[in-house]
């Protein structure tokens, strides 16, 4: 494979980097490092299979000239973190369709296959006790900026899924429920790694609401092998998966579990959510990946339970500072 990975130096970008040039492949890399950071991929840039090029996805001659010898695309670069689309609504909405739609046209033009990756967020307010790709979007005004990255994303989706039934191009969406692991930043919301560092520097841990609402984390570990096997499934293409863990748990027990991982004598800090991201913000009780489709596909199944995410985010975050 000569894959080009945009937003390769992000957080699930260079652990794809990574497990790509273990596997032979060869990887060409995209990103203006906004969100990404040279340091994740800083040590694979002697590899003679990588490549990489600092750019955006918005500027069509980078993408063209970063496409050039791609068979295979996966474009993960692009606005991600409540936190972010709610202070940068603009340069998300651009990023997730405008750069989408240069990405896909690309990929066209010299026939690459490409994977996107989009989110849970498309499922808004539907809080149904396992959400399966077909089910309903639940959402509030387009006027509240959190709903505006679910309608990017579901944008991206419906180009992703227009090229290939319109123009042949082999497409494959993911939409990804909260993907956790070593290097992600707790910038933008990311609430578990800002937990372990709150949490190892004594600081309060800031829980957002009341924080009964559940989610599920799963491990990049296990989710990066499974983009690589869907972007080489030729069933895959033009059709939607979720990859996630199912194992779920309150915000609040979770911080909880991380005082208890890290022996931290912090306190918990309930922040109402007007407080932490703006008037009118909506969150949604429980999101829980159906990851049927995916398994019966690829057999995707998660390895690493919770517990042992949280360890080994402590054992980095110690290990880097």
């Amino acid at each position: 494979m000569n894959a080009l990975v945009t937003g390769g130096a992000g957080f699930i970008g260079s652990h794809l980097c990574e497990h790509l040039l273990a596997g032979g492949h060869s990887v060409g890399v995209l990103d203006d490092l906004s969100t990404g950071r040279y340091d994740n991929i800083s040590d694979l840039l002697d590899h003679p299979g990588m490549r990489f090029e600092l750019g955006s996805v918005l500027d069509p001659d980078a993408v063209d000239r970063a496409m050039r010898d791609a068979d295979s695309v996966f474009h993960l670069a692009a606005a991600v973190g409540v936190e972010l689309i709610v202070e940068r609504p603009l340069e998300g909405l651009a990023t997730n369709v405008r750069g989408s739609e240069i990405v896909l046209e690309a990929a066209h033009r010299y026939g690459a296959r490409v994977l996107v990756t989009s989110t849970s967020e498309i499922y808004g307010k539907n809080s149904s006790d396992s959400l399966s790709e077909d089910d309903d979007r639940i959402l509030g005004s387009p006027l509240k900026s959190r709903w505006s990255y679910s309608e990017a994303k579901a944008i991206e989706e419906i180009l992703a899924y227009t090229y290939w039934r319109s123009r042949s191009l082999p497409t494959v969406i993911v939409r990804l429920f909260n993907t956790v692991g070593p290097r992600q930043s707790d910038r933008y919301g990311m609430v578990l790694p800002r937990f372990v560092r709150q949490a190892l520097l004594g600081n309060p841990l800031s829980v957002h609401g009341d924080g009964r609402q559940t989610r599920c984390f799963c491990f990049v570990g296990d989710v990066v092998p499974a983009l690589v096997r869907l972007i080489e499934h030729p069933e895959a293409y033009g059709r939607v998966f979720n990859v996630g863990s199912t194992e779920e748990i309150s915000i609040d027990e979770l911080a909880h579990r991380v005082l208890a991982a890290t022996g931290s004598s912090s306190k918990i800090r309930y922040v109402p959510y007007e407080e932490a991201y703006e008037e009118g913000f909506e969150d949604m009780p429980r999101r829980v990946p159906n990851i049927t489709r995916v398994r019966d596909l690829i057999g995707f199944e998660p390895t690493v339970d919770l517990d042992q995410i949280i360890h080994t985010l402590i054992a980095h975050e110690r290990s880097s500072s």
